[in-house]
Parts: C-alpha cells; structure tokens; sequence
C-alpha cells in the first residue's frame, strides 16, 4: 500500500490494441491525462514511470490477418510502428512504448499463469464450445457473433456486445454465427483454466467500496470516478461468475502446462502484465529493481483508461495481483467516458474517427491544439464531443487571440521599448497591481485540480493565467501610456512577463511544445512546478529572445476540408445501418435550471443549403417577435423545400456560434431515432411563432 506521499509513481496507460491505428477517442480517453499527470509529476522532481505498449495477441487481430491474408505478426508489427511513432509525434512521453509479442513479456505472462496455477487459483474444466467444422477449430469469442440477449444488436461478439457494453459469453449470444465460414457453429467440449472469481466477492467490495485491503486502508474511494465504483458495484452486487482465463487459438502466450496444446492465455489475462513486463523492459534497460514499482509500500500505481475497460482493471487485473501475493493493487484507475464525433459514436469499421497519424500529417508543429480541445472537452464524468467546428473556435478565440496575443504583445514591446532587457519592477506598483496574489490563487487550485485528476478544470485555470494577462494589458495600455509615464511601463511589462513565465509553467503539462518554445523565448531555462505563482521568475536586467508566434488562425476551408474528408469515407461504407442503444437517462438537473431553458415555437421561412457542407441548413426562423438565422445539421434529412413554412422548438437562449462562417442564434431542437434518423419537433396544431414550450 503506497504512502500519503509515494516516493515513486507507475503510471500505465491502457495498451492500445495493435490491429488498427490511435483515434482521438483513445488519446482522449486515456493517453492524454496519463501524459498530463506524468508531466505533472516530474515538474515536481517525482520519481515517475509511464509504460504502456502494443496489446498485440487475441482473436481480433488473427481476424484480421486472415482478411488481410497475412501472418498475425506482419499486423501487430505494422500498427505498433505506427502508434509508436504517431504517440512520439504527438508528444506523449512514455517512459517505454512496449509490445506483447516480445520474448519478454511471453515469459513474464506464462511464469505468473504457472505461479496461479500451482497454488490452485484455477479450476480446470471441460465444457462445450463453439466449433467451426468447415475451418476444423475452436472458435475464440470474437470469432463468434450473433444477437446481444440485452439489447437485441445483432452483430454483438461472443465476449462483449460494443452496443450497450454488456459482458457476454457466447452461449448467450442468439443465432451465433462463426465470422470464418459465416456458418452456425456447432458445440464441442474442449478444456480450460477458469478464475472463480465470485470467490473474490468479499474483499472487492471492501476494496472497491471502502478502499480497505486486508484490514488497511489502501485508497480513499471518495477520489475515484463515480462511473468506475459504480461499474464495479454493479458487476460485485450482480454476482460474479467464473471466466476462462484460456482460449483456443494458435495466436498467444501458450499455456505452459502439459497437454494444452492450441490453447493459449485469455488477452485479458495476458495483457495486464504487460504493464509489469514492460517495467521489467525498462528497469532491466535502467539498471534498476522493477519490483520497487510493483511491490514497494512506497510506491503509487495508477491506471489511466476508457470505461469499456473498467471491469478488466479493476475487478479481474486485482484478483490475479492479489492470488499471485506480494504485488501491489492500483490506487486509483481514471476511467473516463467516451469521446463522440460531430453527433456520432467514433466507430473504427465506418472510418468515422480523427485518426492520430492523420492529424499529425495534416496540423504539422499543432499538436498542442488538439492535446488542449481534447482536454478542454475531456469525457471525465460523460460522455463528450469533439466537432472541427469547436476545434477550430477554441483554436482562435483561445489560443491564438488569448494566450498567443498575450505573449506576442508583452515580448514585442519588451523589444520595441527596451531592446528586448527585462525593464525593473517597482515593489509598491507590484503591491498595488495585486497580480502576485491572482497567481498564487489560480496556481493553487491548478494544482489542486490536478492532484484531484481534474484535468479539464485544471487546464481551464492554467488558461485563466493567460486571460489575467491579457487583461492587465488591455486595462494599463503601456503603448499609451508610454508617452506620459514611461516609469510606469517598465513595471507593467515586467509584470507581464512574469504572468507569460507563470503561464509557461502552468500549461507545460497541457502544452508541452508551446510551453518549451515559450520558456525560450523567455530565456526561462530550468523550473519546476513549485516556481509557479512567482513574480520573479524572469530577472531584472536578463535579456529575451525574439517573439514569434505561439499558434495561427486555423481558417474555415482547413475546417471545411477535414469535415468533408470525414463524411467522404463514411459515404464509402456500405455497411447495413445498425440500431443504435436507447441512451441513458441523463442526471437530474434542478427545476431552476428548467426554467433558464427558453424554448419557443418558431415557423422556418426560409432554407438554403451551406455552401461547402453537405450536412448543414441555414435557416431563417420567425419566432414571433423577430426572426433568427439559425444553422441546422438536417440537410441529409429533410430538403430545403420541405422545411419552408414547418413550425418547430427552437432553444432560444443559447449564446451565438459561428459555423462556416455564419452566426447561428439558436437550436432547433429533434429527434434522433435507433437507426439514427433526425425528425423534426413540430406542435400537432398549428400555433403562434413566439409560444412557449415549457
């Protein structure tokens, strides 16, 4: 169990499986805030260890293989030089980026099934299972589909519907079919090692529910996300059943008992101690122990990873840990909810993904603004949604107008005024400025954000750093007042660049490429985190360098061209249309906060398509007392024609946003069915435009 203060941390980051590219979903639903925390940490001067690496076995990728008629081996090597390299561009700061083919990692993984089994955590049992008789073998889960028992999806797979995220077993799955032959499988009886883990029921849910582990106290549940001690609750309170920690495949860590041959270690047995490998990887390459990471009471373990992978983590992972004694168990495991695109689910087989390797391509040098809209919008307690549109907003109105204006304008007339030499401070303007407290204020609730894993929030104070900044300016006008009182002004710029020095290091675990090219500019060369809220990090009498620009505009035919590029590989799937999960309810929300909602009646006048978007209308809506342009996303729903003189529920009080280059003031309000059609919320009578709905 780690200390309140752990001399060295592990973080691992889920291990991405290597039989197709990174999208945003995963960065932000696990890669991001594992990146941010690591950065974190070392501008602490911890002792951290970051690891993560190809998950590289499983039935999904020799499905693919045999689609793509090659070996298991050509896929996983292929995607793990991809992602490896894409993760390194992108500016994630893995310690090690691993692999589970490794001979390492094979022998680690069999050497802990061989310790299980010898102290009898297994039972071994014969059972039928599905068999393809035309390919002649046992069929993985995966290689099996059929309909989901819970939600009806009719392309559900033999250990998980992707629909509703029920866990399955094949034997559930109605009408299974084998993905080989696409004929149904016939049941044979074949042998496997199970985990009983309904044994493990009492101490779970001590662990999970109380942070107890063997009569001590080994976290403090009130600091995990609520959607992960639910999940869990929800799986210990529904009773846990045994599952087979073997499979019959050729592609795998083989079982290392007698007489089991074909059969290799379940992916979700396997894959967990990769993370141990890869430390092992590390250590051995760093002259150190790796059981300091694993074993130690003074060491902290965190999982960053997506909700689908809750369970694996924090139910299955602990149990194989604690039966092997001596390891420790996570401390926390941030499982965030997922990330959707442009009002769709991020779906792998449609193409309707932002893949990494792509964006890398197309935004050279602009990781920082996708690592800074991925963590503005991340999925911490909900689901959320990345649109190019709030890319692009974000990217302008923050970034380049907030931050980046702050930053040219102080090093510019640093220059202009001063031949670029940090001009003196008078204490009693300090003391009246009052900017050294603000600082001390925002950096104290960043870090609390942050040590409380509230990235989101955290990053939106370490901006609020930039926003302080360009206010002082705005409201002192040095280029004014220079011509009146010039003592002034030197006080002024140096307190700004001490706020720009401040925002280096506040955003640096956010913004790690601009924060280094910030902190040359500054001259700011070495500092940690505790130098933060410091009004004199950049001294009297230094010199700084030229001022160049921290972002650019991102203009709408960029925007255009990535959503264009989207929809065009979605329209090259011909897939069947799925239907879709009914969505959870949505959490209460007070009757106040009903009542700030201002929906009216509005009768569409006018309908024109957007020039260079093939999904949006803009419409002109009266509403009684006036008449709006309003932008709608409908246009593969209802033609222009149709819409003219149709009364709809317009929400009247959202801000304005501009899309395409138009000012949209409002949202028509509709309905999205399972198979994802939009229709249109009209009153059944005709009524006046302006009417209240309420």
């Amino acid at each position: 169990m780690a200390h309140n203060s752990p001399k060295r941390h592990l973080i691992t980051a889920a291990l991405p499986y290597a039989n197709g590219p990174i999208h945003i979903g995963h960065l932000a639903g696990a890669y991001l805030p594992a990146d941010i925390h690591a950065r974190y940490l070392r501008l602490q001067n911890k002792e951290v260890l970051f690891v993560s690496g190809s998950d590289e076995h499983g039935a999904a990728i020799t499905l693919r293989a045999k689609k793509e008629n090659k070996s298991p081996q050509e896929i996983v090597d292929f995607y793990h030089e991809l992602n490896e390299a894409a993760f390194k561009e992108f500016g994630i700061s893995f310690d090690i980026f691993h692999r589970t083919s490794s001979e390492l990692h094979h022998q680690t993984a069999s050497d802990f099934f061989k310790v299980l089994n010898e102290k009898g955590v297994f039972t071994k049992k014969t059972s039928e299972q599905f068999y393809d008789e035309e390919y002649k073998q046992f069929l993985a889960d995966r290689y099996i589909t059929g309909t989901c028992p819970k939600c009806a999806y009719e392309a559900a797979y033999g250990d998980q519907c992707e629909k509703c995220g029920s866990a399955l077993s094949p034997l559930e799955l109605i009408n299974p079919i084998s993905t080989l032959s696409k004929k149904s499988p016939v049941l044979r009886e074949t042998t496997h090692w199970y985990l009983p883990m309904q044994q493990e029921e009492p101490w779970l849910k001590e662990w999970i529910e109380e942070g107890k582990l063997d009569g001590k106290i080994q976290h403090d549940p009130k600091t995990w996300r609520k959607q992960v001690i639910g999940q869990c609750k929800s799986w210990i309170d529904g009773g846990l059943h045994e599952r087979a920690m073997t499979r019959d495949l050729n592609w795998g860590v083989k079982v290392p008992v007698e007489n089991a041959e074909g059969k290799v270690l379940y992916v979700w047995l396997d894959a967990p101690i990769g993370y141990i490998s890869a430390t092992k990887q590390w250590c051995e390459d760093h002259a150190k122990n790796w059981e300091e990471y694993w074993k130690s009471e003074e060491s902290e373990i965190l999982h960053f990873i997506g909700k689908d992978n809750i369970v694996f983590h924090c139910i299955i992972f602990p149990i194989i840990l604690k039966q092997h004694r001596g390891f420790n168990l996570p401390n926390n495991v941030p499982a965030n909810e997922f990330l959707n695109l442009e009002g769709k689910k991020i779906s792998t087989s449609r193409d309707w993904a932002v893949w990494l390797h792509e964006y890398n391509q197309d935004f050279k040098n602009q990781q920082d603004v996708l690592r800074y809209v991925l963590t503005s919008i991340a999925p911490e307690t909900k689901d959320s949604e990345f649109t190019w549109s709030d890319f692009q907003a974000r990217n302008n109105s923050e970034l380049v107008a907030i931050y980046g204006n702050f930053v040219n304008r102080t090093l510019v007339l640093t220059h202009k005024y001063y031949e670029g030499i940090v001009p003196e401070l008078d204490s009693n303007y300090a003391e009246k400025a009052n900017i050294e407290n603000q600082l001390q204020t925002l950096s104290e609730s960043i870090k609390s954000k942050l040590d409380k894993l509230q990235y989101r929030d955290a990053q939106n104070d370490a901006i609020a750093i930039a926003r302080l900044g360009n206010k002082f300016l705005a409201e002192t006008e040095p280029w004014k007042l220079i011509k009146t009182n010039p003592e002034e002004v030197k006080s002024i710029l140096n307190l700004s660049l001490q706020i720009a020095a401040n925002a280096c290091i506040a955003l640096s675990p956010f913004l790690p490429d601009s924060s280094k090219r910030l902190a040359d500019m500054l001259n700011l060369k070495a500092y940690t985190w505790s130098d933060l809220g410091n009004i004199e990090l950049i001294k009297n009498g230094k010199g700084i360098n030229e001022a160049e620009h921290l972002f650019s505009r991102i203009e709408d035919d960029i925007i255009e061209a990535q959503i264009q590029k989207l929809n065009s590989k979605m329209e090259l799937k011909e897939e069947p249309v799925e239907l879709s999960e009914i969505p959870e309810f949505k959490e209460f929300i007070s009757f106040d906060d009903f009542m700030k909602l201002d929906i009216r009646v509005g009768e569409i006048k006018t309908a024109i398509p957007v020039k260079k978007s093939d999904k949006l209308l803009q419409l002109e809506v009266d509403l009684g007392n006036e008449v709006r342009t309003i932008l709608s996303g409908i246009a593969k729903a209802y033609s222009p024609e149709e819409l003219v003189g149709k009364q709809v529920q317009v929400l009247c009080n959202l801000p304005p946003r501009k899309m395409m280059g138009i000012e949209s003031n409002g949202m028509i309000l509709m309905a999205e069915s399972r198979t994802g059609k939009l229709e249109l919320m009209s009153p059944q009578q005709k009524t006046d435009s302006g009417s209240v709905i309420g």
